[in-house]
């Protein structure tokens, strides 16, 4: 999958790979089950729901995706051991430097932030720990796959955050 990426976006979304059903369908978050799409519009970060293959709309509200593997596609236990290349998407964030920077999964922050999920809560993160002047937001998977964990209110929060950017 292609990054959506440009420079000073209110917004980078991160996950850890793309499903098959994304890699296949070249959009972001394409798998039946998953709730990225219908959450985005519940809690008022896109206007209306979006389909997977309309992702590059999130451009026009500063809203960009990534990945931290780009050479591999499936769940996480299906990667191989060295599939993030967490210095790549630094050196990315460097670049574009985002104002918020959301990772999809408690799995994806910690890979990029060189940490176990068990240290980490979900919502806003303390601290700059990063490097780039972005807030760092860690979100409950949208994925089917862990249904048990999604909470709607964590997105309700980064919501909250990309709406502060909007006041002066």
């Amino acid at each position: 999958m292609p990054d959506l990426l440009e420079p000073n976006l209110k917004l980078v979304f991160c996950g850890t790979a793309p499903s098959t059903a994304s890699a296949k369908a070249k959009s972001y978050y394409a798998k039946p089950g998953n709730r990225f799409w219908p959450t985005l519009a519940k809690v008022g970060i896109t206007p209306e729901r979006y389909a997977p293959q309309d992702y590059a709309r999130l451009l026009a509200l500063s809203i960009g995706l990534t990945d931290l593997c780009k050479a591999h596609a499936g769940t996480d236990a299906q990667l191989p051991e060295d599939a993030f290349d967490v210095a790549e998407f630094w050196a990315k964030m460097q670049r574009v430097q985002p104002k918020i920077i959301a990772f999809t999964s408690k799995t994806a922050a910690a890979a990029a932030l060189e940490t176990k999920t068990s240290t980490l809560q979900y919502g806003l993160l303390e601290g700059g720990r990063t490097g780039v002047d972005a807030k760092i937001v860690v979100l409950c998977s949208p994925s089917g796959l862990a249904t048990a964990y999604f909470d709607l209110a964590v997105w309700e929060g980064l919501a909250a955050l990309v709406d502060a950017l909007k006041t002066p």
